[in-house]
């Protein structure tokens, strides 16, 4: 498995939940990060409030925030190669990187939708 990483901009939160609205991109990456890790994969996320350290120890991160501001967050890299720059990856690159293959993505996908078809509620206690 690679190892990969996100380096994020200066936000209240990771999950896209926070504050008076939703942010639609990072509930996305939140929620297929959360499904990875539940498969074992891990994708590393360093963000600029919390994290500041991560952002000035890697040369080439901070290189980027020097000669393009803080725009060109959020950077991806994948086993110390950048793979993409200003936006987020989309959840098929994210589990190429982690490592997952066509097969392991499918059944994720599978389980994923079985486990929200109960009822339209994924919590499981009729909550909704």
């Amino acid at each position: 498995m690679s190892k990969v990483e996100i380096y994020e901009p200066a936000m209240c939160c990771s999950t896209g939940v926070c504050g008076p609205g939703v942010d639609r991109e990072l509930l996305r990456v939140s929620t297929f990060l959360n499904e990875l890790e539940g498969e074992g994969r891990k994708v590393i996320r360093y963000n600029l409030t919390s994290d500041p350290m991560a952002f000035v120890t890697n040369k080439e991160v901070n290189d980027i925030i020097a000669n393009e501001g803080t725009e060109a967050l959020p950077i991806t890299i994948v086993d110390g190669e950048i793979r993409q720059k200003g936006s987020y990856p989309s959840n098929a690159s994210f589990a190429e990187w982690a490592g997952m293959t066509r097969e392991d993505i499918i059944k994720m996908v599978l389980k994923t939708q079985k486990v929200s078809s109960n009822g339209g509620c994924s919590c499981g206690s009729g909550c909704c």
